[in-house]
């Protein structure tokens, strides 16, 4: 899978996404301190330990570098709790990801939601351009954020990874 280079200066606003969003009871936000290890766990548990590890990284770089996604009252017979993360400058600086929404949660805007967010922190760091490494759903990247795929990136800075 090929990287993805996004001009951060054209990201649009994710108001949209996370005003829907707070009308469902879900908020898009950096975790605190003592949410980093329930928060890896969950990550653990949805996305398996590589992007466990990578999202840790994430945690540990000031200003944090993940936001997560979060019902935060019950809804019907949906509870409380964590639905998704989003990671940047977790495994190199200037990366977009890992990401990742609960199989269950799809499809509500909280992808979108997440990396917006992202982008948008990375512009306001100083990041004119982000690399969403190893794109899996590239026509949502594309959509969303402008995203163009850069030649030749495949497997890029995963070669040689331990598995």
């Amino acid at each position: 899978m090929s990287d993805y280079l996004v001009k951060l200066w054209e990201v649009p606003s994710a108001e949209p996404y996370t005003a829907a969003l707070r009308e469902k009871g879900i908020v898009i936000r950096k975790p605190i301190g003592p949410e980093n290890y329930a928060v890896t766990a969950w990550i653990r548990e949805h996305f398996g330990p590589g992007w466990a590890g990578e999202s840790e990284n994430a945690f540990f770089r000031d200003p944090k570098g993940i936001y997560i996604a979060v019902r935060e009252a019950a809804d019907g017979d949906k509870k409380p709790g964590m639905l998704g993360f989003a990671c940047y400058d977790a495994t190199v600086k200037g990366f977009f990801g890992p990401t990742g929404v609960a199989e269950e949660e799809r499809h509500q805007g909280i992808g979108a939601a997440l990396l917006l967010s992202c982008l948008i922190a990375m512009r306001e760091e100083g990041y004119g351009y982000c690399v969403i490494g190893s794109v899996g759903p590239a026509e949502f990247y594309k959509k969303i954020c402008g995203a163009v795929e850069i030649e030749g990136s495949s497997p890029g800075v995963y070669r040689g990874m331990l598995r």
